[in-house]
């Protein structure tokens, strides 16, 4: 702007630059490119053009210019069989960077890196979103079989040691919520489909603080998960230790990983404030048959000899 527009607008008391309102500067292609993103959800993995241009009530060709600039920059990629769009990797790199910055994140790194380091097995924590689980983070075991970590999927809840953690101490009417309209599907043959048998096993698990998977959402992969409290002493996220089950049977689970795992739950619990102190005296005075020293394995009246569950052995 010249000297002498400067000084025409000071004599007219107009202002250079006027002041916007906040909702003026929303980009509205921008608000487009992130609604594409956020088709994708829950069960939806990937949408056609035509179905993409129907939900954002868009023509194809303006759809089509926008997927293009996000798959520039890895937000959206193409199935070369199907054509259809999904999600790119670019959207994991930056939920990961998010995950770090949590607190639970922070805290719980260093514990899940010496607890797998002492028992030689796949440790990660897991939190609860919309019903699933999925795990923030995870240190791989670095035995030639092993279970592959799976940071940021969203697995079931109803079939996994950390699942039943995390959704254990909710009520009746509240898993009736949780599981409406969800079926209960079976995995492998020791998947719990009846919802009376899941109340029964969420009842021990909210009584000792953890809960196993004995290959029900992966075959020949048992895990043990215990929960993480915080201030208030609500469940927040759970310690969880994977295995093949060629390596872990119920006697290892017993004496070597159930300690293991209730002790990691209980630092990252104390680092983000939860006093413990009841817990542990609740622990020490349980006996050998006790829910909270005894391993809660589906069926395990029938099954004596088998213990915990999840994951893909690789």
């Amino acid at each position: 702007m010249s000297a002498k527009e400067n000084l025409d607008q000071a004599g007219t008391g107009t202002a250079p630059h006027a002041k916007k309102e906040k909702t003026d500067y929303i980009i509205h292609k921008v608000m487009q490119a992130l609604n594409i993103l956020e088709q994708f959800h829950d069960d939806v993995d990937e949408l056609s053009l035509t179905e993409l241009s129907k939900r954002l009530a868009l023509n194809e060709g303006s759809v089509q210019m926008l997927l293009a600039t996000l798959k520039s920059r890895n937000y959206i990629e193409q199935n070369g069989s199907t054509k259809n769009y999904r999600l790119g990797f670019k959207n994991l790199e930056l939920a990961q960077t998010v995950l770090r910055q949590t607190d639970l994140y922070r805290v719980s790194h260093p514990v899940l890196a010496a607890t797998a380091a002492e028992c030689g097995e796949t440790t990660a924590v897991a939190v609860l979103r919309k019903s699933q689980v999925i795990e923030l983070d995870a240190v791989q075991s670095e035995h030639p079989v092993r279970v592959v970590p799976r940071v940021g999927v969203h697995l079931p809840v109803h079939c996994t040691s950390a699942g039943k953690v995390l959704i254990a101490r909710e009520t009746d009417e509240a898993l009736e919520r949780i599981f409406k309209g969800v079926e209960l599907t079976p995995y492998t043959g020791k998947t719990v489909t009846s919802l009376e048998e899941l109340k029964r096993q969420l009842r021990l698990a909210a009584v000792s603080g953890y809960a196993v998977d004995d290959e029900e959402l992966d075959r020949d992969v048992r895990s043990v998960a215990a929960a993480i409290r915080d201030y208030a002493g609500k469940v927040v996220g759970a310690v969880v230790i994977t295995g093949p089950s060629c390596r872990i049977s119920l006697e290892r689970l017993t004496d070597e990983l159930l300690p293991l795992v209730q002790r990691g739950a209980r630092e990252i619990s104390a680092k983000i404030g939860f006093h413990d102190a009841e817990l542990e005296r609740g622990e020490a005075a349980a006996t050998p048959d006790s829910p909270s020293k005894r391993p809660v394995v589906p069926g395990a009246a029938a099954r004596r000899g088998k213990a915990v569950g999840r994951h893909r052995a690789a």
